[in-house]
Order: structure tokens, then sequence, then C-alpha cells
């Protein structure tokens, strides 16, 4: 017996996408979390990558996900840097000074660093204290 498969012509598709389109819609949690992960211009990969999770980890946060433990709101909230309550819809999520699009060179400096373990990341402040002294820009 063959089976086949067809996609519904009035369902976009891409190869992009993880798995099939959904069927029910997403809890507000990660409907804003998609939102987010599309302002920044960042694919579910990349958004996996930067929280050390798995794509169907994040595909989950995404479509089902109706109570994230706060770890991982916090941990979502620091990558995007955001604060947790934009994650949960009591703010909003865009600070207004992000453009769309992908992030800028400085800000994808700023999430390799956010990956480092705690003593790289004081070395890499400390560089980064000792040049803004040195031009006189240290606040």
């Amino acid at each position: 017996m063959q089976v086949q498969m067809s996609i519904s012509e009035n369902v976009p598709y891409s190869a992009d996408m993880a798995g099939r389109p959904a069927t029910k819609p997403a809890p507000p949690f990660g409907e804003r979390l998609a939102a987010l992960r599309k302002e920044r211009g960042w694919t579910q990969p990349q958004l996996a990558e930067r929280l050390n999770a798995t794509v169907k980890m994040v595909t989950y946060l995404e479509r089902q996900a109706k109570n994230p433990t706060a770890k991982t709101i916090e941990q979502i909230a620091q990558v995007f840097g955001v604060p947790v309550n934009a994650l949960l819809g009591s703010a909003k999520i865009s600070n207004g000074a992000h453009k769309p699009g992908p992030p800028s060179q400085l800000e994808q400096r700023i999430s390799a660093v956010r990956q480092l373990p705690r003593s790289k990341q004081k070395t890499v402040l400390q560089l980064l204290d000792a040049f803004l002294r040195d031009t006189g820009k240290a606040s």
C-alpha cells in the first residue's frame, strides 16, 4: 500500500520550516517568543544554538509550551536582552532600540561572549573596560 502525502495549497510551506505546519494556534508565550525571534532575524536553529538547546525544544516552546519554567524564561530573556516580563506579556517586546533585521556585528559578539564561561567573560570585560578607559568613554 502506498501512502500519498500532499500539502494544502493554502498553507505556505518552505524548507526552513521545522516539521509540519501547526494545526492549532500557539500559546501566548510561544507567540511572543516566535515574534521576538523573527524580529531579530533568527531562525529556530540559531535560537537553539544561543540557548544551548535543541531545535525540537525551541519548536516546543514556540508551538506548545503553556507554562515554561522560570529558569527557561530567564535564560531566553537573557539571550534576547529583554526583561522577563516582555516574554510573559506584561511589557512590550521591542525596546525601540533594536532595528529590524539581522543582529549587528556587535550584537553577535555580545551574544558569543554570553556563551563563554564566567571566567572568560571577566577577561573580555577587563579588556573592554581598559579600552573604554583609554578612549575616555568609560562610565
